[in-house]
Formats: C-alpha cells, sequence, structure tokens
C-alpha cells in the first residue's frame, strides 16, 4: 500500500470509530435515562404499595417495622368495615353528585364559550379571550374570601351547591382555551356550509361541533372529574356537617377518630383511587389525542 492509499485509509478508520463511539455514548445516555425513570416510578409508586398493602393488613399490624409488604393475612373485611364504621356510603353518594353534575356542566359551558371565541365573530373577541386567559394567573386563594361572602349571602355554606355551580358558569379559563384551540382545527368551511342550508350558531354547535371534537371532551369532562373526585380543599370550606361530606374530606376527618384502625383508612382510600385509576386508563387514549390537537391550530 502506497502513501496515497495509507492516507485515504486512516480518516476512514477514524470515522468508523467516531461513528462508535458516538452510538455507545447514545446507547450509555438511553440506559441512564431509562434507569432514573425507572427509579423516579418506583419512588412514585411506593406510597401507592403502601397504602394497598396496608388496606389488607389485621388490626394491629399497620404499623410494622420493618414494613412487610405482602401481610401473612389477608383481610379483604377491612373494606366492608371501614365503608360501615365511616358511612362511606354516603360520602360516595355526595362525591358522585358533585363529580357528574360538575362533569356535564364543565364540559357543556366551556365548550359554549369556547365555540363564541373560535367560530363566532364579534367586537373585542380577542380582547376578552386575552382577558380569560389572564385570569389563570390569579391562585385560587385570591378569589376566596369573595367567593366565600357570595355564596354565605345566597345560604348555600353547608349545601352541595358551592362545589356544583361554578362549574356551570363557564367551566374555567383552562378549559375554554383547550377546546378554543381544538374548534380551531376544524374546517371552517362546515360552518358556512351549514349556514347556507340554514342552521344557526347553536345548531351548527350541537350537531356539527360537538361530535367532531371527541378528544377535547375527553380531556375536559376527565381532568374536571378527577379534580372533583379528589377535591379537598373546597369542601372542607364550605361543607359542615357529615351528611353532606365528599370521600376525600369523610378520610381526612376520619383519621383522628380511627387513627389506630390505618387499614380502615387505607381501604377507604383504595377505593376512592380505584374509579379514578379506572377512568385514566379508560380514556387516555381519547384524552391524550385531545391534548395534542389543541396546539395544532394554524388560525
Amino acid at each position: 500500500m502506497n502513501a496515497a492509499q495509507t492516507r485515504a485509509v486512516a480518516p476512514a478508520g477514524a470515522a468508523t470509530i467516531r461513528r462508535r463511539s458516538t452510538r455507545l455514548m447514545a446507547a450509555a445516555a438511553g440506559l441512564a435515562l431509562n434507569l432514573l425513570l425507572i427509579a423516579l416510578s418506583v419512588a412514585a409508586l411506593l406510597p401507592i404499595a403502601w397504602m394497598v398493602s396496608t388496606s389488607l393488613k389485621p388490626t394491629g399490624t399497620e404499623y410494622e417495622w420493618p414494613i412487610r409488604w405482602i401481610p401473612d393475612r389477608i383481610v379483604l373485611e377491612n373494606y366492608v368495615r371501614a365503608h360501615t364504621v365511616m358511612n362511606f356510603a354516603l360520602y360516595y353518594r355526595n362525591t358522585i353528585t358533585i363529580a357528574a353534575l360538575s362533569t356535564l356542566g364543565a364540559t357543556l359551558t366551556s365548550t359554549l364559550a369556547a365555540y363564541a371565541f373560535a367560530r363566532l365573530r364579534f367586537v373585542g373577541r380577542n380582547f376578552w379571550f386575552v382577558a380569560l386567559l389572564s385570569t389563570l394567573m390569579l391562585p385560587d386563594i385570591v378569589t376566596l374570601i369573595p367567593t366565600y361572602v357570595i355564596f354565605r349571602t345566597l345560604k348555600w355554606i353547608d349545601t352541595l351547591y358551592p362545589l356544583i355551580v361554578p362549574s356551570w358558569l363557564g367551566g374555567g379559563a383552562f378549559f375554554i382555551f383547550l377546546a378554543r384551540q381544538f374548534f380551531m382545527t376544524i374546517p371552517f368551511e362546515l360552518d358556512e356550509a351549514a349556514r347556507i342550508d340554514g342552521a344557526g350558531s347553536f345548531r351548527i354547535y350541537w350537531q356539527i361541533i360537538l361530535p367532531l371534537s371527541g378528544p377535547v371532551l375527553a380531556v375536559v369532562s376527565t381532568f374536571t372529574f378527577v379534580d372533583k373526585w379528589t377535591q379537598f380543599l373546597t369542601p372542607l370550606i364550605y361543607l359542615n356537617s357529615d351528611e353532606v361530606r365528599t370521600v376525600a374530606l369523610g378520610i381526612a376527618l376520619n383519621k383522628g377518630l380511627y387513627n389506630v384502625h390505618m387499614n380502615y383508612l387505607m381501604a377507604g382510600s383504595v377505593a376512592m383511587t380505584l374509579p379514578i385509576v379506572v377512568l385514566f386508563f379508560s380514556a387516555q387514549r381519547y384524552f391524550m389525542k385531545g391534548i395534542v390537537m389543541t396546539g395544532m391550530a394554524g388560525r
């Protein structure tokens, strides 16, 4: 091999080595990232595993150390006793009522407002939309006192109305924003064709826009249901009597009364968490699609 051939082979060999090094570094980075994600997942799942394990333990073994993750004797009766001792049937009825009515109200009114911002033309539309988005910067604690004064004046304290009615007044700026972004992706030619056929704005919204908006409806309804199901601070402020308590509030307030029965409390917590897990996995495909598509608006 002459000198010219040697000089040609050397860069090729160096390039091959660089490519291999790059692939090894990428594989190592991918492995490190996967290990980090696994560690974070384990850390996040440990409290859930302890909750399920404790809910199945006999009374008196809840605080064993070291933790016995699989009880020697699995006590499924804890779930029955928890619902008997802590009046969970009433708590579930109140929580389901709040979550169902709030979800319906938020889905309907937020999409109505979003339809107006996305499909209708009126004076000051952009100004009012910016004003709506600016409310997202207000912490809920800022409006807590004036809202409480309003509900006290209406004599709604210790009723379910403060937890349901606000969802029927627009559903929240975030949901309006999501729905508006999604509606902007629907071709405007559908509206024009419907108006030529004599359809009004509400009919276009109800018969054309909503049937095409399954993903964003799943997002709004799922997020609202989860928020209302797990809500704690708002029920704590407005609900005083045991007859109107929610599941989250019942578990928290009964902790002091039944602190020696941690297995009962964890059984109630598992029963409270299970519907959310089922809902998440059932609607995951739809609301993930909705979240992705809300960022595709081109107008």
